[in-house]
């Protein structure tokens, strides 16, 4: 299986599946002299474990990241640096009966036409637990972007119909509550419209917003290599997501160009100033040195309780009732995952942006 490796100039290679004996990934490609330890990582890995809400999986995993390699007296060394994370509540019974069956909304039926196998325990590569490794490799990088004074704020914009209210943001909040939603009323309403999809053994999806300040103007390359496309692409390879938009988004297709554009202005000391930010901070695939926002949009957990209608490898219609350990809704848990995919390719494009003009160079390389 080839598309496990993510990045160029910082790389990662993660490796594990849902119900195997561990996860982990390899990064390749971090400076020397980055203080990191296993709390750095695990702060980041606890945002994401499951167990640790009403509204997510009661599968119970201690998700501790051992460091392997690659640090040295709380320092990297700039060689590899390896994790691994151990799985210690998997439950495989639990999934006995859709090995010969086709769970509606997950990966089983195209695996099985890809490569005419597939791991049926919790769905092997393709099940979200496989973004335990991304979270720990993201970890590293933002202590990366921490030294070059660049911040990820990331929460829970909406779950179902029910989005916050800007006017009420709270920055703390996000971390006061279970679903990571910077808006307590929404939070409160989000929270009863779950428990009524879980009372009809249903689900339900949501959309994560990120926002990144401090990046510098100049990120990303043109054409193929945009920053946007490199983070468009980072987010859609997290299973469940279905969309993802910068800026104004799909609703730039409604507005006129003068609605749309962002105007310039310098203030009395010189300083570039945009007067809107409907572009989300990225022009022609290059950072402008605006506030980044974009978000993904989450599907509904597929595994639910409720009878589906389905087939077998056989070629029988069944009615499929999933059992096992499943969330309602994962956006509140994702909402680290995209911090994640978002912080790896922050660092990638910084790295490879040191070499796009010869004053950055020299910087970099003359005493």
């Amino acid at each position: 299986m080839s598309g496990s490796i993510y990045g160029k100039n910082f790389q990662i290679s993660t490796w594990g599946e849902s119900h195997g004996k561990a996860l982990g990934v390899v990064i390749d490609g971090c400076p020397a002299g980055l203080s990191l330890c296993e709390e750095d990582i695990q702060k980041d890995l606890d945002r994401r474990k499951p167990g640790m809400s009403p509204f997510s999986t009661p599968r119970k995993e201690n998700d501790t990241a051992e460091i392997l390699s690659g640090v040295f007296e709380g320092k990297t060394t700039g060689t590899p640096i390896s994790l691994i994370i151990h799985n210690t509540n998997q439950r495989s019974y639990d999934y006995t009966e859709i090995a010969k069956s086709y769970r509606p909304g997950h990966a089983d039926y195209t695996y099985d036409e890809k490569y005419g196998f597939r791991d049926y325990r919790g769905g092997g590569r393709s099940s979200g637990r496989e973004t335990t490794a991304r979270v720990a490799a993201g970890a590293v990088a933002k202590k990366i972007l921490q030294e070059l004074g660049v911040d990820l704020m990331t929460y829970t914009l909406s779950i179902g119909p029910v989005a916050i209210d800007r006017t009420k943001f709270d920055h703390d909040e996000i971390f006061r509550n279970f679903l990571a939603m910077p808006d307590a009323t929404a939070a409160t309403a989000a929270a009863a419209f779950l428990h009524t999809q879980k009372e009809k053994e249903d689900s339900a999806g949501g959309i994560v917003e990120c926002i990144i300040t401090g990046l510098p103007s100049g990120v990303g390359e043109p054409v193929f290599e945009k920053l946007d496309a490199a983070l468009g692409k980072a987010i859609l390879s997290i299973g469940a997501v279905k969309g993802v938009e910068f800026g104004n988004g799909f609703e730039s297709a409604t507005l006129s160009g003068w609605e749309n554009n962002d105007f310039f202005r310098y203030d009395e000391d010189g300083t570039l100033l945009k007067l809107t930010n409907h572009a989300g901070g990225i022009t022609g695939g290059i950072s402008d040195g605006f506030p980044i926002t974009l978000r993904a949009a989450f599907k509904p957990t597929p595994s639910i309780h409720a009878a589906q209608q389905t087939v077998t490898k056989e070629g029988q219609n069944i009615d499929l009732q999933v059992e096992g350990r499943h969330d309602p809704i994962i956006v509140p848990r994702a909402v680290i995952v995209v911090e994640a995919m978002v912080a790896l390719t922050l660092v990638d494009y910084l790295f490879q942006r040191i070499f796009s003009k010869m004053d950055l160079i020299k910087r970099a390389f003359l005493p």
